[in-house]
């Protein structure tokens, strides 16, 4: 009787604490499923659908293309009477309450310009709920600084021992090293000499000075001689051919402008900036307007949910860092964050030029980009993943033209080699012909 009695009081005490467990592992979510009920709406995913639909024009603590959306149904209910029905006709149809005389829905619409907000008829009321519960709740905490704390361990950022610890242990190791011979060759000598053995200084024989036997033997100084003529000329040959070569050349531009976020992160194809590459001998050099279609409602920079990495933290790219730049822009493009409108108060940036041939190479960007069909990244390298954009190739005469003789030209589906693409096959009995069988080294295609 007493064994069942403990297993009864085992039993019971292990019940209570499987149920004290399950319910503190339920805790948090039933409190996230009381603030869903709470708010009207699940705002996790109402984060999702506001990112998808609203956040072009609309952002939650400023005025945009659209008015500040935080608190937006509190707002609306203090203020102006109006309930969550009249957000779902004014989300799913907003130009029909301003056809039918709504007071505020032709208050809006006055206000913001005529500007007709799009229809969203295919939101249903549970999403519009989930966006609302989302403009409800109150902003994350940063978590900039705790990601950065958190992946600095107090170990210099290496993941183990710091570098730090490593090197002061190798110099302790060699400073005992040093005494161990020290006291090795102290020990030897005392042996030595209680031995009798005198342990004496060999006298050295009087030499000729180097220098004084080698200005006298005349072949050695010729040969030196010829050796340092022929050196010479190479290092001279080697640093003149590197003159106008700027492989590697990053300067520094007067609005930072991060390749590796809008090529890389953002999958940016990079003709969307650089258009004229399609269609003319220069790439050219994006107008402000262009980065205005999507900084108009990119005001700041909020990166890596997750925080800064610390490379990013060592180099200065902070998020704030990157909103900086954004306002430069704004600058420059004259743009009224606050009015949403252009002041006509412009100013021209000074770019900083990269790659730049001589004045005598003729390089045409269409006739590679649109009938070459190379890749950008052939030339100007892995662009995505450049923080700050550099020269990746030489773009020396010998670089072009063992391209030339390496690569083959695409003529399968490309109109421009039909003609020609035959009667050079026959005449070089290739399948595929090479940029050089095509002309590619004809002096006067790159010079003239």
């Amino acid at each position: 009787m007493k064994k069942v009695l403990n297993r009864y009081k085992f039993s019971r005490v292990f019940g209570l604490s499987f149920i004290l467990l399950f319910c503190f592992l339920a805790a948090p979510v039933s409190a996230q499923e009381e603030e869903a009920a709470v708010t009207g709406g699940d705002p996790v995913a109402g984060k999702q659908l506001f990112n998808q639909n609203c956040a072009a024009c609309h952002a939650l603590n400023r005025k945009m293309t659209g008015p500040a959306l935080a608190n937006v149904e509190t707002r609306l209910s203090e203020e102006e009477g109006l309930d969550k029905e009249w957000l779902y006709a004014w989300i799913k149809n907003s130009a029909g309450l301003i056809k039918a005389g709504d007071a505020y829905a032709n208050k809006i619409y006055a206000e913001y310009n005529q500007a007709a907000m799009t229809a969203f008829p295919t939101l249903s009321n549970t999403d519009i709920d989930n966006i609302l519960a989302y403009t409800a709740a109150p902003p994350p905490a940063p978590v900039a600084a705790v990601a950065a704390a958190s992946t600095d361990n107090g170990d210099g950022g290496s993941g183990g021992i710091s570098n730090e610890i490593i090197l002061g242990a190798l110099a302790l190791v060699f400073g005992l090293l040093v005494m161990m011979l020290f006291l090795v060759n102290n020990t030897l000598r005392k042996i030595a000499e209680a031995n009798g053995v005198q342990v004496v200084k060999a006298e050295t024989e009087k030499r000729v000075p180097i220098w004084k036997a080698f200005a006298q033997n005349q072949f050695l100084v010729f040969c030196s001689v010829i050796v340092l003529l022929l050196g010479s000329a190479y290092f001279a040959y080697s640093w003149m051919s590197q003159i106008g070569v700027d492989q590697g050349y990053a300067p520094i531009q007067p609005i930072h402008y991060s390749h590796k976020i809008h090529a890389g992160d953002n999958k940016i194809e990079c003709k969307y900036c650089h258009s004229s590459a399609r269609v003319s001998k220069h790439s050219g050099i994006p107008a402000l307007n262009v980065c205005m279609n999507c900084h108009k409602s990119i005001y700041e920079y909020k990166g890596n949910p997750e925080g800064p990495t610390p490379e990013d933290l060592a180099n200065g790219y902070t998020n704030e860092f990157y909103t900086k730049e954004i306002k430069k822009l704004y600058k420059a493009v004259g743009w009224d964050e606050e009015n949403q409108k252009y002041t006509g108060e412009s100013q021209p940036v000074e770019w900083v030029r990269i790659h730049n041939l001589p004045d005598f190479a003729y390089f045409n960007h269409s006739q590679h980009v649109t009938v070459g069909k190379i890749e950008c990244q052939t030339c100007h390298g892995p662009v995505e993943e450049m923080e700050i954009m550099y020269q990746y190739s030489p773009l020396t005469m010998g670089w072009c033209i063992n391209c030339h003789r390496e690569t083959n030209v695409q003529v399968a589906d490309n109109a421009y080699y039909e003609k020609i693409h035959e009667e050079l096959s026959k005449k070089y009995g290739v399948e595929n012909l090479t940029a050089a069988q095509m002309g590619g080294l004809e002096c006067g295609k790159c010079h003239y």
